[in-house]
């Protein structure tokens, strides 16, 4: 038998060597487990960071700031058709809504009415200010509007005003200077039709209790006046005295009173009783 030559079993040997190398790289997995258990834990890292932000939406902290939208109605303005008189929904320090919640009614006055006051509460929240055009062909309508409105805003800034001293005020005092500040806020009631003419009342509220009691309408001219005189100043003190409306009539003025009262409540009702 022939010997093999030593450089052939060396090469034979390598060539053994190498293809065993190729099929242990072939047998192995095409994927590194540590590197897919690595490749795993990665997301579920960032869905546990998440959950916590989810738990702390900026929503739940813009809602916690958030302002509280009030109304403000302005004087009833008197024009040669009727009366008008405007009350503002406000939010953040913005109108949000103008309405009127009088304006000139019958024959004529209907049509120019329900020309006019649309336009004229749309130009009241765009300009945020009384400083709107007048609707053509209802120009009383449109002063009047303009000048309740200037009075709306008046009273908006004054309320605002006192909110900032009030909360200034308790944050510089110790408990009992927090107790005396309650904020006051002022209700108009809706329009008593009597009569002799319409009665609005306007209270100011605070505290819970009524520190001011006024009628921004009463009756008016001849004898009206007399009986107006008469008996709303009385009203007033009797309804600062007692509270609500369970008041009584001045004698000689007994529409005047009814409808004094009448608004009364309904101011009372939107103050909270």
């Amino acid at each position: 038998m022939r010997k093999s030559h030593p450089i052939r079993r060396v090469v034979l040997a390598t060539a053994a060597t190498v293809s065993g190398v190729v099929l242990l790289l072939s047998l192995k997995p095409a994927s590194d487990p540590a590197a897919a258990s690595a490749a795993g834990a990665a997301p579920q890292a960032t869905a546990g960071q998440q959950t916590p932000q989810g738990g702390t939406q900026p929503v739940g902290a813009a809602g916690s700031a958030g302002s509280t939208a009030g109304t403000v109605t302005g004087d009833a303005t008197q024009t040669q058709y009727g009366t008008v008189q405007v009350r503002l929904t406000v939010a953040g320090g913005k109108i949000t809504k103008a309405e009127a919640v009088q304006a000139p009614k019958g024959g004529l006055s209907d049509q120019k009415t329900a020309l006019a006051v649309p336009r004229l509460n749309q130009e009241a929240v765009a300009a945020q200010s009384a400083q709107i055009d007048a609707v053509s062909g209802a120009t009383y309508t449109s002063n009047g509007y303009k000048k309740s409105l200037q009075s709306a805003l008046d009273r908006m800034k004054t309320s605002a005003g006192s909110s900032t001293g009030t909360s200034a005020g308790s944050s510089g005092s110790g408990a009992s200077g927090s107790s005396g500040t309650a904020q006051a806020r002022t209700v108009t009631g809706k329009v008593a039709q009597t009569q002799y003419g319409p009665v609005q009342v306007r209270i100011t509220v605070s505290g819970g209790k009524i520190t001011k009691a006024e009628a921004v309408q009463a009756p008016k001219g001849g004898l009206s006046d007399q009986k107006t005189a008469l008996a709303v100043p009385r009203l007033n003190q009797e309804a600062v005295t007692a509270g609500n409306a369970n008041i009584d009539a001045v004698s000689g003025a007994t529409y005047t009173s009814t409808g004094y009262k009448q608004s009364l409540q309904s101011a009372l009702d939107q103050a909270g009783g």
